[in-house]
């Protein structure tokens, strides 16, 4: 099946990888007309030095797999497609994105003939050998048409994806998804600072690790992750606490609020993110110089 790839980053390149090697056809253009010619010297992309040589490279009904930043750049590109493209053709955005917006694309879209498609995806660096995780929205048929993709880059043909409701509800799940990450995270992230601590036991983070990963109820994906990182460097010297968020996972917060849903995990794992980009609280300073007003605390000098 041919599929046009808008956005060849290293998400958007492995994917176009493990396409080409599933036996599909990929017409790729990128910011950078170099990354595509590239992957063509690579693994035999198609290069295509803008949307509309993409488009026209494609035979119809074309299917283009956006993987560009969220935002105003996805708003962008699926903008211009959708003067390029004809009716029975379909857009996938396989980005982070709101899935408010997805909604809104999609109406857009349907006034000219065109689909739309969400496809909330997770795997990073690990999906080209491992396979992605795919949630997906959009209408059945069109979802069913484009199955030829989503068997090759899932982990299996009938495992790791699936179309989970109508346009939007890609995303949704994915940033739930998301939302569920930053506490299970946490919570990793906690645990072993309680165990660092414990000078008095020495205990080897690593070689505890690799425990919980067999036979554990708190055995994961993102504990042999924790376990890698730990064998590399135990005391992770070179690394600096501080933690980015992508956005899903305040959407995730956000939408909790507005469902009138509790998500304490979620919400303060996502607070404990901001703290980490602080070099030195305000916060904090306030709170040893209340509890010295009130009892006499001692502070500590700066």
């Amino acid at each position: 099946m041919d599929i046009g790839m808008i956005g060849l980053g290293k998400m958007g390149a492995n994917m176009a990888r493990r396409l080409i090697a599933g036996g599909h056809r990929v017409v790729g253009a990128n910011r950078s007309y170099e990354t595509a010619q590239a992957l063509a010297a690579e693994v035999g992309l198609v290069p295509a030095a803008s949307l509309a040589e993409v488009v026209a490279a494609m035979p119809v009904p074309r299917a283009i797999w956006v993987m560009v930043p969220a935002g105003a750049p996805t708003e962008a590109v699926v903008s211009e497609l959708a003067e390029l493209l004809a009716p029975g053709d379909t857009i996938i955005d396989g980005g982070n994105t709101f899935y408010k917006d997805d909604i809104r694309r999609a109406a857009e879209l349907q006034a000219k003939g065109i689909h739309y498609v969400d496809v909330g995806t997770s795997g990073g660096i690990w999906g080209l050998t491992e396979g992605y995780s795919l949630m997906i929205g959009g209408e059945p048929e069109t979802v069913e048409r484009l199955r030829p993709i989503f068997e090759t880059l899932a982990p299996a043909a009938d495992q790791g994806w699936g179309r989970v409701g109508p346009a939007g509800a890609g995303h949704f799940v994915k940033m739930v998804h998301n939302g569920i990450e930053y506490g299970l995270m946490q919570a990793y992230a906690e645990g072993f600072e309680i165990m660092h601590a414990k000078k008095a036991f020495d205990l080897n983070l690593h070689q505890i690790a690799e425990i919980w990963r067999v036979g554990s109820v708190v055995r994961s994906w993102l504990l042999d992750l924790t376990a890698n990182a730990l064998n590399d460097d135990p005391e992770l010297s070179d690394i600096a606490g501080w933690v980015a968020d992508s956005g899903e996972g305040r959407w995730a917060v956000f939408e909790a609020v507005d469902l009138d849903v509790p998500a304490p995990v979620i919400t303060l794992s996502l607070q404990q993110r901001f703290i980490s980009r602080q070099d030195e609280s305000y916060a904090a300073k306030l709170l040893a110089a209340m509890r010295n007003q009130f009892g006499g605390h001692a502070v500590k000098a700066k």
